[in-house]
């Protein structure tokens, strides 16, 4: 399956990096590197993860983040946000629209 990634999802995933990069200096790489690693499994396991807020929702394996996407069709899929699992439940149900 292939997995686009829209340009929400990108800024999501550059304010994560500034986040734990400005927590200690390399964890930001680490985190970039890891949800990359949960986002190219999305290629395999796309449609399976619980509907949540509209979208597919996948927890990502080593950071607090969630990932949501929506299938396109048998052989696409777009991640529309990824999110830490710590914000404000309304702010991301407003997030998602």
């Amino acid at each position: 399956m292939k997995v686009r990634i829209s340009s929400d999802a990108e800024q999501d995933l550059e304010e994560g990096f500034r986040f734990y990069e400005g927590r200690e200096r390399g964890l930001g790489s680490y985190f970039r590197s890891s949800v990359s690693a949960d986002l190219h499994a999305l290629a395999l396991y796309g449609g399976i993860h619980p509907t949540v807020y509209g979208y597919h929702r996948a927890l990502c394996r080593t950071f607090p983040y969630s990932i949501y996407y929506q299938v396109d069709g048998p052989k696409s899929l777009t991640v529309v946000a990824v999110l830490g699992q710590r914000r404000d439940p309304d702010w991301i149900a407003e997030r998602l629209g």
